[in-house]
């Protein structure tokens, strides 16, 4: 058996209106509607210029698109393939995403973590998503670096990572994260914060726990919930 096309003249694209590509985002998106992540964004971010325009619907966006699996402003585009925009509306451009996401400042970055505690507590009440909590619950904070390739990122710098089992130094930004898990529960990520690279990771932790075990109180108190 021998193909018809060369390589290099063969390519694939998804462009039939009638099917989508990414059905899982359907339920995912809906609890994010049931949760009124919008309305979240709405009233806790702020972003300066016309860039801030839609700021629900650019986030919204990105979220889906993180959630098909896009890890780039580029794959972003995932979203306007096939029949997405008879699923969902108020999908936006890479290149609109792009703008939006680099005109977002220190401040800005805290209003989302604002967000994502809001949100996380919304989810613990609407579905199973701590069972178990109230018998034994596991919070885990650690420290990463993040490598990037871009010299004129805002706050990279050079830091320690272990690559292979080995440490190596390398230009990143570094962050930090909490995890919150029980015996019966897979871990949700409960708080997260971008330092620059040169970070240690003593930096911010003692107001970054305090803030991950509030998120998590919270959280649990919802679950618990009858």
């Amino acid at each position: 058996m021998r193909f018809s096309h060369a390589p290099a003249r063969a390519h694939a694209i998804f462009d039939d209106e009638h099917l989508v590509a990414y059905a899982g985002l359907e339920p995912v998106m809906r609890l994010a509607e049931r949760c009124d992540l919008a309305g979240l964004a709405s009233e806790h971010v702020t972003v300066a210029g016309p860039q801030g325009a839609g700021t629900p619907a650019k986030l919204a966006s990105i979220v889906a698109g993180m959630v098909a699996g896009a890890d780039s402003i580029d794959n972003l585009d995932a979203l306007r393939h096939g029949g997405m925009a008879k699923l969902c509306d108020g999908i936006r451009a890479p290149s609109t995403l792009g703008s939006f996401l680099r005109a977002l400042n220190w401040g800005n970055v805290r209003q989302l973590g604002k967000v994502g505690r809001a949100l996380l507590t919304r989810l613990a009440a609407h579905t199973p998503l701590l069972p178990g909590a109230d018998v034994l619950a596991f919070l885990d904070l650690d420290s990463m670096q993040k490598r990037i390739y871009g010299r004129a990122k805002q706050g990279a710098g050079f830091g320690h990572t272990k690559i292979q089992g080995k440490s190596v130094l390398v230009r990143g930004l570094n962050v930090l994260a909490s995890t919150l898990s029980t015996p019966l529960a897979a871990p949700v990520i409960t708080a997260t914060r971008l330092r620059g690279g040169t970070a240690n990771s003593a930096r911010g932790a003692a107001s970054f726990v305090a803030e991950s075990i509030g998120s998590t109180q919270t959280a649990w108190n919802q679950s618990s919930s009858p």
